[in-house]
């Protein structure tokens, strides 16, 4: 099959962004953050605890339910050297990243590693803490050092998430240029995380809050939660001119069979919050395409290639054949939730399943997320954007938020 990925030029996506428009801390209440909704090509601001009231009643909410672990590792060589371990993914195949963190002796994990040729291929890094008043022992050494592979090991049978709250530091966005503060430890995260797992936050969730939940059900609007473990490649420049050259980084997906069934069986609006829960929510169409197709499901499990969208199709499968078809597959194989891996990416041109508006927040210049908002109000963007500048919103992960019509 031919692919027709269409030609988007990163450069059509940049604009000024001053650095006093960078949030580096977290509002005080989480849903006082300001709200701009377009709709129609109309813009409209308000206050994100109002976001009840624009919301269609038959709608139906998706949010990513990933939790942030601490994935910043400080260590120190006997020299006095620093290294930072900057965990990205475990090296697990297809088992669901919240399972490799109850391993209670050793974990293999891919990593970014800061001052990397001061370690040596052989050198082990040694560091001690205290959990439960006994001392544990820590060891990292090389796995696979062309790959980034480090091999954790520890000396008593504690799960590995336990040493990571005590050992790693929240991983902030590398444009919010400051120390990690306690707040973080908090405010970095939605106020339903619960599948650790992921090294961003998914960031439009973070302006929920009980009051506005108690909104959503007084509307009776509905919500459901799927978990995409966001990766650091999210915060990736584009350096590609053309868009379709960039590599997408791989993030993983889990899809339980209730979900599935609850999505499939709705009827109304469906409004993704924030761009991973929509790339896991197109991603499982894809999926579904996928198995239809007869397509060959490798052992180290499903990834949806970035191209695989775009290649030329005699028909249009449908929504709810797609999910059917994954249903289907995952009732044959006894499983109650399905981990797969995705590099979808949605520009201009792509037909989007499951969006009839999305919440989202203000993204970077020449960034593949400002490229997916193009895909759902087209040029429009520049306009939207323009316009929260002047009236002084606040840009990127702790900023303001905006609900999108398609």
């Amino acid at each position: 099959m031919k692919s027709n990925m269409p030609n988007i030029f990163i450069q059509d996506y940049d604009y000024q962004l001053p650095e006093d428009k960078i949030a580096l801390f977290p509002l005080k209440n989480r849903d006082d953050s300001k709200l701009l909704v377009y709709e129609s090509g109309k813009v409209n601001h308000h206050i994100f605890k109002n976001l009840p009231d624009f919301l269609p009643q038959n709608g139906l909410l998706i949010f990513n339910n990933t939790k942030v672990i601490p994935a910043r590792i400080n260590l120190k060589k006997d020299s006095g050297t620093n290294i930072e371990v900057f965990l990205l993914k475990p090296n697990q195949g297809d088992l669901a990243t919240q399972s490799v963190l109850n391993q209670d002796t050793e974990s293999i994990w891919e990593c970014l590693v800061g001052n990397k040729k001061r370690w040596k291929e052989s050198e082990q890094i040694k560091r001690s803490l205290e959990i439960d008043s006994k001392e544990i022992n820590l060891t990292f050494e090389w796995f696979d050092r062309p790959k980034n592979l480090i091999r954790i090991t520890w000396d008593e049978p504690i799960p590995f998430a336990k040493i990571l709250d005590e050992v790693g530091k929240i991983p902030l966005p590398p444009y919010i240029e400051r120390e990690v503060g306690n707040e973080d430890k908090n405010r970095y995260q939605t106020i339903f995380s619960k599948e650790s797992g992921a090294v961003a936050a998914p960031t439009a969730s973070l302006h929920f809050s009980k009051d506005v939940f108690n909104g959503l059900d007084k509307r009776g609007i509905k919500t459901l939660y799927l978990t995409l473990h966001v990766g650091a490649g999210t915060f990736l420049p584009v350096k590609e001119e053309n868009v379709q050259n960039h590599p997408m980084h791989r993030e993983q997906l889990i899809f339980s069979k209730d979900f599935i069934e609850n999505l499939k069986n709705h009827e109304g609006p469906v409004i993704p919050v924030g761009t991973t829960s929509l790339r896991a929510l197109e991603s499982l169409y894809w999926a579904g395409v996928w198995l239809m197709e007869g397509l060959e499901i490798p052992s180290t499990g499903l990834n949806i290639p970035k191209e695989f969208p775009y290649l030329s199709r005699g028909e249009v499968i449908g929504t709810s054949d797609a999910l059917e078809a994954v249903l289907t597959f995952m009732q044959n194989k006894g499983i109650p939730e399905w981990v797969i891996t995705t590099e979808l990416l949605i520009m201009p041109g792509y037909s989007l399943r499951f969006c009839d508006a999305i919440i989202t927040n203000f993204h970077q210049p020449k960034s593949t997320l400002l490229v997916l908002v193009s895909a759902i109000i087209g040029q429009d963007w520049k306009q939207v954007y323009q316009e929260a500048l002047l009236r002084e919103y606040r840009f990127l992960s702790y900023g303001d938020a905006c609900l999108f019509y398609h």
